[in-house]
């Protein structure tokens, strides 16, 4: 592992608990000098976005893969700052299951949509995706890069079909969905 992603680590463990997402990134930035580009921050050692949740699993969609493929020969960090810890996965196109997000169109030659936090692998060929893994994990996709996984992912992403389940609201989703008004307001005021 780079010495400048080692510290990266480093600083985000140190941060465990921040529990604010932009301020990690502010801490994160000026510590290592990173420039921004939209969400987010790079160097010439790694890429890093930051994404924030209540619990460890997230759904949020990440980025889309045309702009991945712009840091896709570095570490790709996915950092989701969570109440209590910061968890960190690689991200780069190796360790993605499916682009899930708008990619109707996606083809080898037409890179669109983009990735959720649930479309990143946990596990790479028995390899947990964390943070002590990153060495062996950077090397296996640097093995395939970008264009290597293009078409898996072309694949994958078309072989996505609708369950034809309709989704039903049960009181505690019904609860939560009421209540997101309120709290989407609590979080302006801050």
């Amino acid at each position: 592992m780079s010495d400048a992603l080692h510290r990266l680590l480093k600083v985000i463990k140190e941060n465990d608990g921040i529990n604010d997402k932009a301020r990690l990134a502010s801490v994160v930035a000026a510590a290592f000098h990173l420039i921004k580009d939209r969400s987010i921050y790079y160097c010439s050692d790694f890429a890093v976005r930051f994404s924030s949740s209540a619990g460890r699993n997230f759904g949020n969609t990440v980025l889309s893969l045309s702009n991945l493929r712009k840091y896709d020969d570095r570490p790709f960090i996915v950092c989701l700052v969570t109440p209590s810890e910061n968890y960190c996965l690689m991200a780069n196109t190796t360790f993605l299951k499916k682009i899930s997000h708008s990619s109707q169109e996606l083809r080898e030659n037409n890179i669109r949509g983009s990735f959720n936090g649930s479309d990143i692998v946990r596990e790479f060929v028995g390899i947990p995706n964390t943070p002590e893994n990153f060495d062996r994990l950077y090397a296996i996709h640097e093995e395939i890069g970008f264009e290597g996984n293009l078409a898996r992912l072309v694949e994958a992403t078309n072989n996505i079909s609708p369950s034809g389940a309709r989704y039903h609201v049960g009181e505690d989703a019904l609860a939560a969905i009421l209540d997101a008004p309120s709290r989407r307001r609590v979080r302006r005021i801050r």
